[in-house]
């Protein structure tokens, strides 16, 4: 398979497994929100933004930093060099792990009561504390895997993962919910530690089993001398520390949410809604928004080790292709993805939640899909080049932005939730642009506007219509013979079917996706790629 096949393979099962995990996900949300409410919600999500941020410090950019290295190291078939990047990486991330995670464990009771201001919180924090720990050693697993552009290993871990937290989560707060709704969230987020001992368990499987490929190619190497430790060293921090500050910023601007917002929302007069609204916009929309942006993540992750590659080897021909290939792809996905879910808002958190006003928010913040994928996939295409400050100062003006707005339009009386989504996609915005920019000029990249921005436009039209009058059409007829939201979630259902189907069909017409586009699918490219042929709606070369 050529390069730019495994680039868009790899993003492909990421892409796909992280949709499944986020689908997963969404229904341990729709579980909880059931039995445990909005307030149950808004106290899970007073966990998680502390456990995100500090899973970010423990790791400290580290696995971004494998990936990238190691990509390098088996450019040149340095095997020797490549496991000791993993060796001292894993040593770093073990320690900081559990120093982290004992310090959670010890602050919890200041955190609930002095940040988030709800002493209930106080459980839900303590309880994920252990995930810290194990979540870091299966970040460099994954580093590991994915600087040899191996991403089955870390697909599967994170499937695992997400069931076993899914499962042992909606059993706790079963057990729990009779002691307290505080007793039930905490059971919530243990989920969390449930889940990362068995994705861990999942790398450590796969690692032992392939070690000895690995070691045989280590063999046939000279011993590593104490200068290439040091200097290991040395790149793994200087990579890792402006990667664990770029990825410090969004976890941070979620802080600020958790401390801003619900005190906005007080100052606006909404005091005894606050903790609602907070979980309506972080728990609900927001999860909600998570499954399209799970694709720029996975190109970020397919991108550092072969962009890596590229930069190492200097072909800046191969790493614009590589460049505008990735763009084209979340382009193309986010866009659709972001206009379905404005259009849909409503009927989406009906289905799913029983919760109309949860659709406002969403609307909002369905617009952050597009500029999210952005600048996770220009992201990874600066740590790639081993520039990863540029996003890191993007994304702090950004946030800088995200903030102003957030804290001006959240007292709003009329606003009130819907200005913090509005900071959140005023603050992608701002950051993929500048990201965009700093790209372009590094590399010379340029983005087809026509083929890759004006052809999927043409396409969202006609699914917008698709999708506008095939909701009206079900849920009216669905109302005649069930109720409001049983008519909802088949309109809904059916609407994304057919207007996916559309948007997808009017690309092979536009001439946006060829045949040899549709062959990188995994598994399903050759059969899709004949039958297209076959019905005379394809090209031989496209724009991917």
């Amino acid at each position: 398979m050529n390069s730019r096949g495994k680039l868009v393979q790899g993003a492909a099962i990421l892409a796909f497994t992280g949709v499944l995990i986020k689908f997963i996900g969404l229904v341990l949300r729709i579980i909880l929100g059931a039995i445990i409410g909005d307030e149950g919600i808004g106290l899970y999500q007073m966990a998680y933004p502390v456990y995100t941020t500090l899973i970010i410090i423990s790791t400290a950019g580290i696995p971004i930093a494998i990936s990238k290295l190691v990509a390098e190291k088996l450019s040149y078939n340095d095997y020797r060099g490549a496991f000791i990047t993993f060796k001292v990486s894993l040593v770093i991330i073990m320690l900081s792990g559990f120093i982290i995670s004992l310090l959670l464990a010890l602050g919890a009771d200041y955190l609930a009561r002095e940040i988030a201001r709800d002493n209930r919180a106080y459980l839900p924090i303590l309880a994920i504390s252990p995930a810290i720990f194990f979540v870091s050693i299966m970040a460099a697993l994954r580093g590991f895997f994915q600087g040899q552009q191996r991403m089955v290993p870390t697909a599967l871990s994170q499937l695992l993962e997400q069931v076993f937290r899914v499962m042992v989560s909606v059993g706790l707060v079963l057990l729990l919910i009779p002691l307290g709704i505080e007793y039930a969230a905490a059971g919530a987020t243990f989920g969390a530690v449930a889940g990362a001992l068995a994705g861990l368990a999942t790398l450590s499987f796969i690692y032992y089993r392939n070690k000895k490929d690995f070691s045989r190619n280590l063999r046939k190497q000279t011993p590593a001398s104490p200068r290439l430790l040091k200097r290991v060293i040395y790149r793994i921090g200087v990579l890792s520390a402006p990667i664990m500050l770029g990825s410090l910023i969004i976890p941070l601007t979620n802080l600020i949410d958790f401390a801003v917002v619900p005190l906005r929302l007080q100052e606006a007069g909404l005091g005894e809604q606050a903790t609602a609204l907070y979980g309506q916009l972080t728990g609900m929309a927001g999860s909600i928004i998570h499954l399209p942006i799970v694709v720029g993540i996975s190109l970020t992750i397919s991108l550092v080790p072969a962009i890596s590659e590229a930069h190492a080897k200097n072909d800046l021909s191969l790493l614009r292709h590589r460049i505008e290939t990735s763009l084209r792809l979340g382009l193309m996905i986010s866009i659709p993805a972001a206009v379905g879910l404005f259009l849909l808002s409503d009927n989406i958190t009906f289905m799913l939640y029983d919760n109309l006003a949860a659709g406002y928010p969403l609307s909002i913040l369905s617009w952050a899909v597009i500029f999210a994928v952005l600048y996770k996939t220009t992201t990874g295409i600066h740590q790639g080049m081993g520039l990863p400050i540029i996003p890191v100062r993007n994304l702090i003006a950004g946030g800088l932005v995200k903030l102003v707005v957030s804290w001006l339009l959240t007292a709003v009386p009329s606003i009130n939730i819907g200005g913090a989504a509005l900071g959140t996609v005023s603050g992608f915005l701002i950051a993929s642009l500048l990201n965009m920019v700093s790209v372009s000029r590094l590399t010379g990249a340029r983005l087809d506007i026509y083929r890759s921005i004006l052809k999927p436009l043409w396409a969202v039209v006609l699914m917008s219509l698709v999708v506008i009058g095939a909701e009206a059409l079900f849920n009216n007829l669905g109302q005649v013979y069930l109720g409001y939201r049983q008519a909802a979630t088949i309109a809904t259902l059916l609407s994304v079917l057919l207007g996916t189907v559309s948007y997808f069909f009017t690309l092979l017409i536009l001439g946006a996706i060829s045949e040899e586009d549709l062959k990188i699918i995994p598994r399903w490219g050759n059969k899709l790629s004949s039958w297209a042929r076959r019905l005379n709606i394809i090209s031989k070369k496209g724009v991917l």
